[in-house]
Order: C-alpha cells, then structure tokens, then sequence
C-alpha cells in the first residue's frame, strides 16, 4: 500500500505543474491533498480527478482556510468528514477514509508563521491562539484515537516540526510559529505520551530532511526548509512500514510530497 501525502497551496495551480503527470508515475493507493483552496464541488466540475482514482474532499466556509481531501483507487467502507470539532469542522481541516484493515486521515492545521500575533475573528483571538486552540482539539481526537483497536494512517501538515534536526539552523535563531517550544512540546507528548509514530523517522534520520520551503524564509536558495508534512501511524502497525522519502524534486507547491509505502493490504 502505497501513501502521499501533499501540500498544494491551491489544488488548481498544482494540476497546472503537472501534479497529476507526477502522480501517475507514483502508483499511489490513497493521495491525501491539504489545502486544496476550492470548494469541494469544483474539484468534479474542473474535473480535477485523477483517472483511476475517486475523490472524496471537504471546504472550508473560506478557501483560505484550505480544505483537505483524499483521492483513492480503493472504495472506502465509509467517508468522516471532520473530527467533530466545530471550529476545525467549519475550515475544512480534516477529512478520513475507513478501509477494510485501515483508516487514512488528512489533516491540516492552521498557520501562523509571520502572523503569530494577527488577530482572527472577533474573539481576541491571535493567529498562533487559533493553531494552539486547534492543535489542542486534535491532540485530544488522537489520544481517543490511539485507544481504538483499529489502525490508522494520518497524513498532516501540521505546521509544527518537532526536533532540531527537522529545521534549519534559521529556524533555530527565529521566535516563530512552526518552531516554538511549546508546539514541538505537543509533538513531544504526540509521540512519546501517547504512542503515535512518525512514519518517516521510523527509516530516516538524517537531518536536513525537509517537507516546506516557505517564502517567508527566502524558500530553496538557502535550503530554509522545515519538516511539517507528517504521515502519523498508530502503534499497531509500526512494523508494516516498508520504505518511506520525502520528493524533494517536485515544485507544485513550496511543500514537496511524503510518500510512504506499507504492508497493508488495503483492498477487501
């Protein structure tokens, strides 16, 4: 079983860089999209399907909230949009696709980077508050998740990398969203608290291993890159983990893809 996750920053102009001739060489299973900028409607109507595979994506009341989605060659038992969680539900930040012997989520969380202190809405709320109130909403769905029998594959932007080796030395002399102590602290307590793998650090610890290049940080020229883009596994199938590399060559977005390969069999 082959995993991607991606992303996009507007599923539109990805397409236009030839997101889907890239895919088409993957020979992926399931593709988790995040922030796709669309409403879900306009994915069929654009016809922004990949052949082979079926499309199951959700908005958000805004397109910059983002929006996440999965395409799949496998038809899903069942399809759970949101995570009830009103707020995250609203945005479109979570979508999940049940199989036979697997879940697969995607995931994306809010950013803040270079906006921490912005103000969102009319509650007082900053721009880190409202990623903190969602990470803290999902942290709580996934440590109900992490005492299910059933297995789980999340495929999440998270905006968060958690180590000094998942961040260039720029991040590591800047007080920025992405890269504050107390957001790698809630990947500390992801994964050592509760038990969630990180799919990719299970076969690669190398540093300089980086998912996003944002423009903020003057993008590939300086390789002022950071590890965002998770695809995060429950204990039980730790061991199906295969083979696993970030593709860094892509230019569809300032992210470059995760592809994951397991030993699931994903088909009933």
């Amino acid at each position: 079983m082959r995993v991607v996750s991606i992303s996009v920053n507007g599923l539109a102009q990805a397409v236009e860089k030839g997101f889907f001739d890239w895919l088409a060489a993957q020979d992926a299973d399931v593709v988790c999209v995040q922030d796709h900028r669309m409403r879900a409607y306009e994915i069929e109507d654009y016809n922004l399907i990949p052949k082979g595979y079926e499309a199951y994506f959700i908005d958000g009341e805004k397109n910059e909230d983002g929006g996440v989605g999965i395409y799949t060659r496998h038809f899903p038992k069942a399809i759970m949009y949101g995570f009830a969680n009103e707020q995250a539900d609203r945005e479109g930040r979570f979508i999940q696709a049940d199989f036979d012997k697997v879940s697969v989520a995607c995931v994306l969380a809010p950013c803040a980077l270079g906006k921490e202190d912005d103000p969102i809405g009319d509650n007082d709320l900053t721009a880190l508050d409202h990623k903190d109130d969602f990470m803290e909403a999902f942290g709580l769905h996934m440590q109900k998740t992490l005492r299910k029998r059933r297995q789980f594959i999340f495929c999440a932007n998270l905006q968060t990398a958690h180590h000094v080796t998942d961040a260039s030395s720029r991040y590591h002399k800047l007080d920025v969203s992405g890269f504050l102590p107390h957001e790698r602290a809630w990947l500390d307590r992801l994964f050592d608290e509760m038990g969630c793998i990180d799919a990719f650090r299970e076969i690669n610890k190398q540093s300089n291993q980086f998912t996003w290049w944002p423009e903020w940080a003057e993008g590939w020229r300086k390789n002022a890159g950071i590890r965002v883009d998770y695809q995060l596994l429950t204990p039980g199938i730790r061991k199906t983990i295969l083979d696993g590399w970030i593709d860094d060559g892509t230019r569809f977005s300032d992210h470059a893809p995760v592809v994951m390969d397991y030993d699931i069999e994903i088909g009933f």
